[in-house]
């Protein structure tokens, strides 16, 4: 079964007497496993995809399935569930909790999982800023950290739960070209090692290169950029990148 199935998404939005059409007429399927990237211009809808699919927002019509469940079908209660237990999300602003340290940060999801004890958080959180390279920023603030280590903090806090899909919406739009390169290396390295399905909304060409499936969309569809309608574009996959 695939984790991600949308059929015949529209989603519409009141803008004073107009109606904005963000979606239209979406179907598409993201297997378990992959490293797939929604490409399009800034206003091509592939924020609003994600929001549907991480359960954010709901759609106008049509049906949007995250790992077996319609969610328009649940409750606020099971969606939260689904959220929190399926789901991470890394966002481009970082999102963390200034106040916070990157250890708590990172521990923050766990604290509203009422099935994970204190020794468990303890072990989870630092697998995971050692995987990220943070071992010696613990104690710090994202204040005190460069854009790449709080993305690198996302990604901890992201992945802390055990999420079958991470979405990421525009995961490089605020950090250099290198930095960028070496978080897009880490997340590569974390879809081969645990299986874990990662889904990306960008225009970044890097990140594109590195997918090992290109969604096209374009005005709310899922095109080709010669204009055909087309569910995906494959693009070679990478060699997965090294441990470590």
């Amino acid at each position: 079964m695939s984790i991600v199935a949308l059929v015949g998404v529209d989603k519409d939005y009141p803008l004073g007497k107009t109606t904005v059409h963000a979606l239209r007429g979406v179907d598409l399927t993201i297997e378990r496993g992959e490293f797939s990237v929604i490409a399009g211009p800034s206003g091509s809808g592939k924020t609003t995809l994600l929001n549907l699919i991480g359960c954010v927002d709901t759609a106008t019509r049509g049906r949007v399935l995250v790992d077996g469940h319609d969610t328009a079908a649940l409750s606020e209660r099971a969606r939260t569930k689904l959220r929190l237990d399926t789901l991470g999300f890394i966002f481009q602003s970082f999102n963390l909790i200034p106040v916070l340290d990157v250890y708590q940060n990172v521990e923050f999801p766990l604290l509203l999982k009422r099935d994970v004890g204190k020794v468990e958080r303890k072990r989870r959180v630092f697998e995971l800023v050692e995987r990220v390279g943070l071992s010696g920023q613990l104690r710090q603030r994202p204040g005190e950290l460069s854009g790449g280590q709080r993305q690198r903090v996302a990604i901890a806090r992201a992945l802390v739960t055990g999420p079958k899909l991470v979405l990421a919406d525009e995961p490089t739009a605020n950090l250099d070209s290198a930095t960028g390169h070496a978080i897009l290396e880490l997340m590569r390295e974390m879809n081969a090692s645990n299986g874990t399905t990662f889904l990306f909304s960008t225009h970044d060409p890097q990140v594109m290169d590195v997918a090992q499936r290109v969604v096209r969309i374009a005005d709310g569809r899922i095109a080709q950029p010669g204009g055909g309608v087309s569910h995906a574009t494959p693009v070679a996959a990478p060699a997965p990148a090294p441990a470590g």
